[in-house]
C-alpha cells in the first residue's frame, strides 16, 4: 500500500467533512436571520445534497479520463472558495450560492475512492475504505463543536474563515505529496481538439441522454422490485432517511428557538449524538448483529429511532441537557443500527449478479431522501414545531412495520430467474 498518498486523501476527506460539519448546525438558524422563509430554509440546507448527487459520478468519470490528481486539486479549490464566499454571504442568494459550489467541491469522494482503489490491494481496500467510514464519524463529532464555539464566540464569518483554511491547508499538501494513481490518465489538452476527416458521428443530444438515463433508472427500479424483500429494504431505506433529515433541520431551529440553546451548546449535542454513533458503528453493531442476528436489530433500531424522535419536542425547556440526552441517546444508536443494517440486508437480498447495480440504486433512493428531506423539515416545522416530529415518528413506525414484515424471509442472495416466493420459510 502507498501509505502516504492514502493518507492524503483519507484527510481531504476528513477536512470536508469537518468543513461540513461546522457548517451544518447553524445553516437553518443562519438562514433565518436573513430573512428566508420555510421554503428557502429547506433549499439552502438541500442545496448541498443535490450538486453532490449531480456531481459526484461526473468527478468519478472526469478522474478516470484526466486522473485522480487534477479533479481532486480542483474540486479541493472549489470548496476553500466556497467557505470563503460563504464567510462573506450576506444574503440568501449568496448564501445559496456558497452552499452549492461547497456541494460540487465535495462531492469529490468518488474520486477519493477511486484514489483508493488504485493505491491499494486486494488485502487492504476493505480497510482503507473503512477509513473513510471513520472520517464521516470524525467529522461529524468535530465539525460541529468547532463551528459552535466559532459562531457563538467570534460570529459567522469566522467559521467561513476557519473552513476555508482547513481546506487550503488540505490544497497545499495535495499539490506536493498528492501523485497521480490513475496509469491510464489522459494528459489535459490546452487546446480544443480539431475535428478529423470524416469524423461525421452525430452528437448525441441531451434529450436523447435523459431518456437513456431514465430507461436505464428504470430497468433498475423494475430489478429491485422483482424481489419482495428488496422492495421492502429500498421503501425503508427512502422513509428512514427522509424522517431522520427532515428532523434534523428541525431539530436546529428547535434546540435555538424553543430551548434557547446556544450555537456552541448546539455543537455539543451533535457532537453527542456523533460520539455515541461512532461508539456503535466502531465495533459494537457487529458482536450485535452475531448475538441478535439482522433482522431484530433492524427492528430495534426503528423502535430505538421512534423514541429518539417522537419525544424531542415534549421535553420540557429547562430539560434539553437531562432527558433531552436520554432521548438523543436512543436516537443516536438508532440511526446508527438502521442505516449500515439496510445497506448490508440490501446487499444479502441482491441478485448475485448485480449487487453493485441494486447498491448504485440505494445511494439514489438515500440521496432523494436527503435532497427531500430538508424541505419537509423546514415547512413542517413552520406550520408547528411539533409536527415534523410527529410525522418523521409516524414514518418511523412504518419502517418497523416493514421491518417485522421482513422476518419471514430468509436472508440469501438471490439469482434473477427465482421468485420472490422462494425466498420465504417453507
Amino acid at each position: 500500500m502507498k501509505r502516504f498518498p492514502l493518507v492524503i486523501v483519507l484527510l481531504t476527506v476528513l477536512l470536508d467533512l469537518i468543513g461540513f460539519g461546522i457548517v451544518l448546525p447553524l445553516l437553518p438558524t443562519y438562514s433565518k436571520d436573513l430573512g428566508a422563509n420555510p421554503f428557502m430554509i429547506g433549499l439552502i440546507a438541500a442545496i448541498f445534497s443535490i450538486m453532490q448527487f449531480i456531481f459526484s459520478p461526473l468527478w468519478g468519470k472526469l478522474s478516470d479520463k484526466i486522473g485522480r490528481r487534477p479533479v481532486m486539486l480542483i474540486s479541493i479549490c472549489m470548496t476553500a472558495v466556497s467557505y470563503l464566499v460563504f464567510a462573506q454571504a450576506a444574503t440568501i442568494p449568496l448564501l445559496i450560492f456558497a452552499r452549492g459550489l461547497s456541494g460540487i467541491g465535495s462531492a469529490n469522494i468518488a474520486a477519493a475512492q477511486a484514489y483508493i482503489t488504485d493505491v491499494t490491494d486486494s488485502k487492504n481496500r476493505s480497510g482503507a475504505m473503512g477509513m473513510i467510514g471513520a472520517a464521516f464519524g470524525i467529522g461529524f463529532i468535530i465539525g460541529p463543536l468547532i463551528g459552535g464555539i466559532l459562531k457563538h464566540n467570534y460570529g459567522i464569518q469566522m467559521v467561513g474563515y476557519v473552513s476555508a483554511a482547513l481546506i487550503t491547508v488540505d490544497f497545499i499538501l495535495a499539490i506536493f505529496l498528492l501523485p497521480e494513481s490513475n496509469k491510464n490518465a489522459q494528459k489535459i489538452a490546452l487546446r480544443f481538439p480539431k475535428k478529423q476527416a470524416g469524423d461525421n458521428k452525430p452528437t448525441r443530444s441531451a434529450s436523447l441522454f435523459f431518456a437513456q438515463k431514465t430507461r436505464e433508472y428504470a430497468e433498475e427500479v423494475r430489478l429491485v422490485f422483482s424481489s419482495r424483500p428488496l422492495a421492502l429494504l429500498m421503501i425503508t431505506n427512502y422513509v428512514y432517511t427522509f424522517a431522520i433529515v427532515s428532523t434534523q433541520v428541525a431539530s436546529i431551529l428547535l434546540w435555538k428557538e424553543y430551548f434557547l440553546a446556544s450555537d456552541e451548546q448546539i455543537g455539543y449535542l451533535f457532537a453527542y449524538v456523533g460520539v455515541w454513533s461512532v461508539v456503535v458503528q466502531g465495533g459494537l453493531i457487529g458482536k450485535l448483529i452475531k448475538k441478535l442476528g439482522e433482522h431484530k436489530l433492524f427492528l430495534w433500531g426503528h423502535l430505538f429511532t421512534f423514541i429518539g424522535v417522537f419525544f424531542v419536542p415534549f421535553v420540557a425547556k429547562s430539560s434539553l441537557f437531562s432527558l433531552g440526552l436520554v432521548i438523543l441517546f436512543f436516537f443516536a444508536i438508532g440511526t446508527s443500527l438502521v442505516a449500515p443494517i439496510n445497506l448490508s440486508m440490501i446487499s444479502l437480498y441482491s441478485y448475485k449478479q448485480q449487487q453493485g447495480q441494486i447498491l448504485g440504486l440505494s445511494q439514489s433512493v438515500n440521496s432523494f431522501a436527503r435532497i427531500m428531506g430538508p424541505f419537509s423539515g423546514s415547512i413542517l416545522y413552520g406550520m408547528n414545531f411539533h409536527v415534523p416530529y410527529i410525522v418523521s415518528g409516524i414514518l418511523i413506525l412504518a419502517g418497523a412495520i416493514i421491518a417485522i414484515s421482513l422476518f419471514k424471509y430468509k436472508i440469501e442472495a438471490l439469482d434473477p430467474s427465482t421468485a420472490s416466493v422462494n425466498s420465504c420459510k417453507s
